[in-house]
């Protein structure tokens, strides 16, 4: 683990490589309305610049198991994660507002009380829960900054993974998915040589029945990409 990742007073200009492409999109009325509104009860804004500590029990007015939603999308799979799994807190990290705003939406819709939804860069938020916070952590179908000048932008790499690793529970998984070939080998490479998580299944896994099928996943089916798991466990 690098230095800026034990330490959470690091200054920012040491963590000004992101691992996305900020992004806003065109919002229909349906998602405008629900960001308004439900924002203030559901929402996370993570700040730039110094870590702030994230209070989880606070934040969802309980003390249960959390599982932490890199990169959320549109908010389908979240939603219905959260819906099938009521014992556990789900929160969710995007920067696309759009996506922010149809979770919302689904949130209101699905009546899910276990969904907060947090708007920024997710290394930031982690570096800001104490460590075992996590029941769980979930990176699915993060960008592959397929150039290799650009994979110092990739999620997954082994500072990255130090971080997210240590914010898990003992025993707690780190399960990643993409349909990326390459990404996916690299991915199981960096994730095989992080010395405190273990192969749940020595090597790539089985599509677990707990992950629903996204439009997005059906796209990459239909145009020939297999979708890889890998699901690791902090020992």
């Amino acid at each position: 683990m690098t230095a800026t990742d034990h330490d959470p007073a690091a200054p920012p200009e040491s963590r000004t490589i992101r691992t996305f492409h900020p992004r806003r999109g065109r919002m229909s009325g349906r998602q405008t309305d629900a960001l308004d509104r439900l924002w203030p009860a559901y929402g996370v804004d993570v700040p730039d610049g110094p870590v702030q500590p994230v209070e989880l029990a606070d934040l969802f007015g309980r003390r249960a198991p959390v599982v932490l939603e890199i990169g959320s999308g549109m908010g389908d799979s979240t939603a219905a994660m959260a819906a099938a799994d009521p014992d556990r807190d789900y929160l969710a990290v995007e920067v696309h507002t759009p996506g922010i705003a149809n979770l919302l939406d689904l949130v209101e819709r699905g009546g899910l009380n276990n969904v907060r939804v947090a708007r920024g860069d997710a290394l930031d938020l982690v570096r800001g829960l104490p460590e075992g916070a996590l029941d769980a952590v979930h990176v699915f179908f993060p960008d592959p900054w397929p150039k290799a000048r650009h994979h110092k932008r990739r999620i997954i790499q082994p500072s990255h993974v130090a971080l997210l690793r240590s914010r898990l529970t003992p025993g707690g998984t780190l399960h990643c998915a993409t349909d990326w070939a390459e990404y996916a080998e690299a991915m199981r490479e960096t994730l095989d040589a992080d010395p405190g998580l273990v192969d749940a299944y020595g090597g790539f896994a089985p599509r677990p029945a707990h992950r629903p099928v996204t439009k997005f996943e059906r796209r990459a089916l239909t145009a020939g990409r297999p979708v890889t798991d890998l699901i690791y466990r902090r020992r």
